[in-house]
């Protein structure tokens, strides 16, 4: 509506009054030309174009584009010498006749086409636009939900046995029982509360996965070899959670499914502006596929399409007895 009354009024006061006339007669006649306009501008744009041209009926596209063209420009013709000049223009004046209109296909074109088509046109690109802008804004918005959804996939079984295992060494009145409950505490701080921004220091990553790792610890004793290592800028940003769903991967179908003595490295090195995270586990047997399994490593991949499109890789090895995943991204455009 705003578009097509600032079209109106454009014409309207664009042109000199001529000859004394009123200002109503640029009204009636202005009005004239832009129901045409508007007609052959929906038309397009919410008919022809997404039926024929955005599903590629290229054929019938065209068809239907000539047949509309002629008819809009013989209607806008028929509309300003049969209904609009009588209106303002004194009586007698030569009319050309319906049939001369319909015919008169040079005229048609050069007085009518261009005029009609480059408002539909331009109409048409202000509408693309406008569309163009809400679909980025929309990706963003549901970008943002899938994030949050991610991001509190922290596993409840994590939290479940991690509890357990403190009440556990309550009973027994362990010298760890306040430093578990302090890095449960650390690790729950961090999730709900830290990393709520898009990217987080890398330094905050590696405390969690610490963290982390420390309180899996207490489910396994001395059966379980763990070593992670890092050789990494602290400052660097990293989006959070997807290194931490890849060690829940690891502790879950490695250790979690390895009666005798599992082992997990993970290893975060860092070269300019390149990230690599290795995670390697040893396993029992060559994994099955489970409805629920690999939830971490699921995640891992949503949150690099989304948050390192185009500026990541993912390299998962599978052997009879070992999983090793190597997630490799780009860090620069992230920064600041």
């Amino acid at each position: 509506m705003i578009f097509w009354i600032i079209l109106y009024l454009f014409l309207i006061f664009s042109d000199p009054i001529e000859d004394n006339d009123p200002i109503w007669v640029f009204v009636i006649a202005r009005g004239a030309h832009i129901i045409p306009q508007i007609m052959i501008s929906y038309f397009l744009a919410y008919w022809l174009l997404p039926k024929f041209l955005y599903t590629k009926k290229y054929v019938l596209f065209t068809i239907y584009a000539v047949i509309s063209a002629y008819i809009i420009c013989a209607f806008s013709r028929v509309l300003m010498v049969h209904i609009a000049e009588p209106m303002f223009r004194p009586m007698p004046f030569h009319q050309e006749p319906i049939l001369e209109i319909l015919t008169d296909w040079g005229k048609l074109i050069s007085g009518y086409f261009l005029t009609i088509y480059s408002i539909a046109l331009f109409f048409l690109l202000i509408k693309l636009t406008f569309e163009r802008i809400e679909e980025q804004s929309l990706k963003k918005e549901k970008t943002a939900i899938e994030l949050k959804m991610l991001k509190a996939q922290l596993n409840p079984h994590f939290l479940f046995n991690t509890l357990n295992n403190i009440y556990s060494l309550s009973i027994i009145n362990s010298p760890k029982t306040s430093e578990s409950i302090g890095k449960l505490s650390e690790i729950l701080d961090y999730v709900l509360y830290r990393c709520n921004q898009k990217y987080v220091p890398l330094a905050g990553e590696i405390t969690l996965l610490e963290n982390y790792i420390s309180l899996e610890r207490l489910r396994y004793d001395e059966r379980l070899e763990v070593t992670f290592t890092h050789h990494v800028a602290p400052q660097t940003e990293i989006a959070p959670l997807i290194l931490l769903s890849m060690v829940e991967n690891a502790f879950k179908h490695g250790a979690g499914e390895d009666s005798g003595s599992p082992k997990i490295t993970i290893n975060l090195t860092q070269e300019e502006d390149v990230l690599t995270f290795t995670v390697f586990n040893t396993t029992a047997k060559l994994p099955q596929e489970k409805s629920g399994g690999a939830i971490g490593l699921e995640n891992s991949k949503k949150q690099l399409e989304l948050l390192y499109p185009n500026t990541h890789t993912i390299a998962i090895e599978q052997q009879e007895n070992s999983f090793q995943v190597v997630i490799t991204l780009k860090t620069t455009a992230h920064e600041s």
